[in-house]
């Protein structure tokens, strides 16, 4: 069965994510891009997004891949099924982060994008992900319906064109996306500050397809000095997901340690997601670089402009757009929802704590090259380390320490029982303090009213719950972790 998560679909490859399955969801996304009132190549939106410009002859759509085993030939066999529909494709040259497929939808006026990622998924998964015109995620109504397309389908074999003809005539166009996107990426930096500062940096690609692109951006147009590792292609990522955590980075926190590195950057498999070390080698967890970017932002780059951020995302963020007399828009998790504000309101930045971050003038879709290089600027601005901005901020609002772990249950019918529990006698009060407010907008959100906030959300795919927790010292997150344990076990 085909489903579409936060993040598009995703499979175990020659289980169910199988040629003949990614066929079939290319088939659905071309009678999307072809039917669909509302964001299809006729619809009034698509048409309003173009702002005048003329349509191309034919509907034409971005395909991109990472280096996953296979991405190459799952992504021209999904470019051969829309030539076999009249659309046109233009397909990348190499393996390339998924942020650049959004850039490329939007460079190329497309009507959307597929990326045949999993993202930081282990090595025996694959995925397609849709990405309508706005360059971001689809929406749950966009992937309802693929997912009504295929089951239409049934075992319908569906027609694919051959490359040599899809070449031949024009329907398939095979394109370097990199000098856009750096070009796009350059907009947004102040270079001349970044080059001024000669900064050395360390960076791992996690054998994922930023290998192509950190570097050489860094290099080529910022004038930093590189150190690379796991550049090459190995579809197998070393044995690890290709997730940029403490653990997965250990090694690259021993090179910034030894080397006397100003950063330590990283992203995940395809280039969506980032992990950032200090210069002494420490972990600055995601939750502090959104704070830290909405800090920069304003402070250093004079922008202006509302935060964003999903609702297990600290609230160090609140407090800072806060001190900037500005505020913060909360929104369920998966940046389907963060990009929605950030193309639609007067948004500066949005981020969450899963290492998703993007900004105003951007793609309304997580860019881990952007995080790691807006923290490059930081620095650049700064000449300190991110920790000291960090402090100076914890000195001026007060700390905020936060966690996030992942709870596993015997079985998806404890986690069933556990949800209905909460939802018909939750709580009231939890490690010695009342609870002002219980959200429910995504998973179950304990806010109590020493400032401190407890969260529960379950997987949905396997019997487990993430437990969120956040509070003001590191004593009074652990009794927020001890009382997110009590609640698992029925404590409560």
């Amino acid at each position: 069965m085909i489903r579409f998560g936060t993040s598009g679909w995703r499979g175990v490859v020659s289980d169910d994510f199988t040629f003949q399955n990614v066929r079939k969801v290319a088939h659905s996304v071309a009678g999307c891009v072809k039917e669909s009132p509302e964001v299809g190549y006729n619809s009034d939106d698509y048409r309003q997004f173009l702002a005048g410009a003329a349509p191309s002859r034919v509907p034409t759509v971005i395909v991109g891949y990472d280096t996953r085993f296979q991405s190459e030939d799952f992504a021209h066999e999904a470019a051969a099924v829309f030539a076999n529909n009249g659309i046109r494709t233009l397909l990348s040259a190499a393996d390339l982060p998924t942020p650049v497929v959004a850039w490329a939808v939007l460079a190329n006026k497309a009507v959307g994008g597929a990326m045949i990622t999993a993202s930081h998924n282990p090595s025996q998964y694959n995925g397609f992900k849709w990405m309508p015109y706005w360059g971001g995620s689809a929406s749950p109504a966009i992937t309802d319906d693929l997912e009504r397309r295929v089951e239409l389908l049934g075992d319908h074999t569906v027609k694919a064109m051959t490359d040599e003809r899809a070449a031949k005539e024009s329907w398939t166009e095979t394109i370097d996306f990199r000098e856009s996107y750096f070009d796009q990426l350059e907009s947004l930096l102040d270079v001349k500050t970044i080059k001024k500062a000669k900064l050395k940096v360390a960076i791992d690609a996690m054998h994922g397809s930023a290998r192509l692109y950190l570097r050489a951006f860094l290099e080529e147009r910022l004038g930093v000095e590189v150190s690379a590792r796991h550049e090459d292609r190995d579809v197998l990522f070393g044995g690890i997901s290709p997730e940029p955590t403490p653990e997965s980075m250990a090694g690259l926190s021993e090179q910034v340690k030894k080397g006397r590195f100003s950063l330590g950057l990283a992203c995940d498999g395809d280039g969506d997601r980032f992990g950032i070390l200090d210069s002494d080698g420490t972990w600055i967890a995601p939750n502090e670089i959104v704070a830290l970017t909405y800090e920069h932002l304003v402070v250093n780059r004079g922008l202006k402009g509302k935060a964003a951020r999903s609702v297990m995302t600290s609230h160090f963020v609140d407090a800072v757009a806060k001190s900037h007399g500005s505020e913060t828009r909360e929104t369920p998790v998966g940046f389907k929802y963060l990009g929605e504000l950030l193309r639609s309101g007067p948004f500066l930045m949005a981020g969450e704590e899963s290492g998703g971050l993007s900004m105003r003038g951007h793609v309304p879709e997580k860019d881990g090259i952007l995080a790691c290089v807006l923290m490059l600027e930081l620095v650049a601005y700064e000449r300190k380390p991110l920790a000291a901005v960090r402090d100076r901020l914890f000195k001026k609002l007060g700390e905020f320490h936060g966690v996030r772990l992942n709870c596993k249950m015997e079985r998806l019918r404890d986690i069933i029982e556990l949800e209905e529990r909460l939802k018909v006698k939750p709580p009231l009060e939890l490690a010695g303090t009342s609870v002002w407010r219980i959200d429910q907008s995504d998973g179950f959100k304990f806010i109590l009213r020493d400032g401190s906030w407890l969260g529960l959300r379950s997987s949905g795919t396997e019997p487990v719950f993430r437990v969120y927790a956040e509070a003001h010292t590191p004593k009074r997150l652990q009794d927020m972790v001890d009382a997110g344990n009590k609640m698992l076990k029925g404590k409560f």
